[in-house]
């Protein structure tokens, strides 16, 4: 195919890891019959941060849309399903709740089920909210099954995502990549060619000498930011005061308790904790601020919380979170922990690299065209970015725990002003946003704002017209539907190892060996 000078003809991706390949999976399948030469510089050298085991529900998309068999996947990676996030002591002490990928009851003329909770629960009458969630529901009894196709079926209302190993979900794309006609260059980037014409990078060089061209350059070279800041010098906006924790220790360890799908965060003296259940491992992390906890006292409090023999050390991250003043600068497009950082307290990090690379697909530039779709794609990833910032800084601004002086601090520091509108128009008149763009979904809010005991005072007026009586008995029967359908599940590593095994319970359930 010839050559066009105003296309982008080669494509650079600096950096491996998730953040590399994904971005390399995704291009060579958009774009790899075009003539397009993608290439990914990456050294075996230089370690990758391997951050974001569990996974939202949107991951799915992006791996069906490359043509990725899920069953096989997830036998490669050693993947458990996952159908949300159990936080422990993020309100009060003791409580805990679960974040689930799924809808709450049913609406009822054409008002939202949290409306008619709102009414039975001030009229005292309702049960747990959780109670009317089936994915919930299924997570507390350690059950699973796949959602039913049928849109009417009760197994229909519930999503699920992954908990993986991350390196072999690199690795595994890596290889589809090369397949696609990836080019992959070993060595370090020692520093970038810039056109003396137009200021863009032209090149990148090579500690040996050589030097890798192109036009678009895609920077996923970690929290170093190679490109994007170290030559750019295109800024960061530091959200330090929203979200202080700057440090995390990540270890393995082996499973000693049930291996359910879910993930879990516990909080702890100066930040939380993780636990993220695999096949083979639990992965575990301690994420805190270092103002308010030595090193020591961190890695202690982690090792003294796990529930088995850890299998390595623990290592340490160091981080600032926020994002870049600009995402794309030039002809470079920062992705993953390059282009900002929001801690992983809700498996954000992988679904903020997917969400940049369906942008980049979606504004795949020509050479005139850059500075324009630069513009939106920055516009876009601000959005998302500042959306899923709101909705981690909610879980700690709405913590009630007493006398441990970071939770006293965090439940002081000022809101971001978007955040305050979100919950006073809770609140007051039960009204939860709803966003066209964005990670989370009314159904995420809701589990949050009620799961750290923000309830509303008031409920949609049109109830008022309606039977009282038979609402309740409708959510009644809800609520028993859901625990009936619970009870026929399969425990979750029974369905695992029948559905897609990894190497290790493909051992255990050939000799025959109970799971976890």
């Amino acid at each position: 195919m010839s050559i066009n000078a105003n296309f982008v003809n080669n494509v650079v991706i600096v950096g491996g890891g998730t953040a590399g390949w994904m971005t390399a999976a995704a291009l060579s399948h958009k774009f790899g019959n075009t003539g397009t030469q993608i290439t990914l510089v990456e050294s075996a050298e230089i370690g990758t941060v391997g951050v974001g085991e569990a996974t939202l529900p949107h991951i799915r998309f992006f791996n069906a849309a490359m043509g990725i068999d899920e069953t096989d996947l997830m036998a490669r990676t050693q993947a458990t399903f996952k159908l949300g996030i159990e936080f422990c002591g993020w309100g009060k002490e003791g409580e805990s709740y679960i974040h689930p990928f799924g809808d709450y009851g049913e609406p009822h003329n054409g008002i939202a089920f949290h409306h008619l909770w709102t009414q039975q629960r001030l009229a005292g009458n309702a049960k747990r909210i959780c109670e009317y969630s089936l994915p919930v529901m299924m997570a507390e009894a350690n059950r699973y099954a796949m959602p039913d196709a049928d849109p009417n079926a009760l197994l229909s209302t519930f999503g699920y995502a992954y908990q993986f190993d991350a390196s072999l979900y690199a690795a595994h794309l890596s290889q589809l990549s090369q397949k696609r006609g990836v080019k992959r260059v070993e060595g370090k980037i020692t520093h970038a060619k810039r056109s003396a014409d137009t200021g863009r990078i032209s090149a990148v060089v090579l500690e040996n000498g050589a030097q890798v061209e192109g036009d678009l350059f895609v920077d996923c070279s970690g929290f170093r930011g190679l490109l994007i800041e170290q030559e750019l010098k295109t800024g960061y906006e530091d959200w330090s005061h929203y979200l202080p924790c700057n440090r995390a220790l990540a270890v393995p360890c082996e499973p000693s308790g049930p291996i359910g799908p879910y993930t879990r965060a516990t909080a702890r003296k100066a930040g939380w904790q993780w636990r993220i259940p695999l096949q083979h491992r639990i992965g575990n992390g301690h994420v805190y601020c270092s103002d308010y906890i030595s090193d020591d006292e961190a890695a202690a409090i982690l090792i003294d919380n796990l529930e088995g023999p850890a299998i390595a050390e623990p290592r340490p991250l160091f981080f600032k979170t926020g994002r870049r003043n600009k995402l794309w600068n030039g002809n470079v497009v920062s992705i993953g922990l390059s282009g900002g950082f929001l801690e992983p307290l809700e498996s954000t990090s992988i679904h903020l690299i997917q969400q940049g690379i369906t942008a980049l697909v979606e504004l795949f530039p020509t050479q005139d065209s850059m500075e324009e779709d630069a513009a939106e794609y920055n516009a876009m990833m601000r959005l998302e970015f500042d959306r899923v910032r709101d909705f981690l800084v909610l879980h700690y601004v709405a913590n009630q725990r007493e006398g441990e002086k970071f939770w006293d601090d965090m439940r002081r520091m000022e809101w971001p002003a978007s955040l305050k509108e979100k919950v006073a128009a809770f609140v007051h008149s039960g009204i939860i946003p709803s966003y066209d763009v964005g990670a989370f979904l009314p159904p995420s809010w809701l589990a949050v704002f009620v799961g750290q005991n923000i309830v509303p005072q008031a409920y949609d007026p049109r109830l008022d017209h309606l039977d009282s009586a038979a609402i309740a008995s409708s959510m009644e029967e809800r609520r028993r539907q859901i625990a009936d359908a619970v009870n026929t599940l399969p425990v979750h590593m029974d369905f695992v190892r029948g559905h897609c095994p990894g190497a290790m319970v493909a051992e255990m359930v050939a000799e025959k060996i109970p799971s976890l």
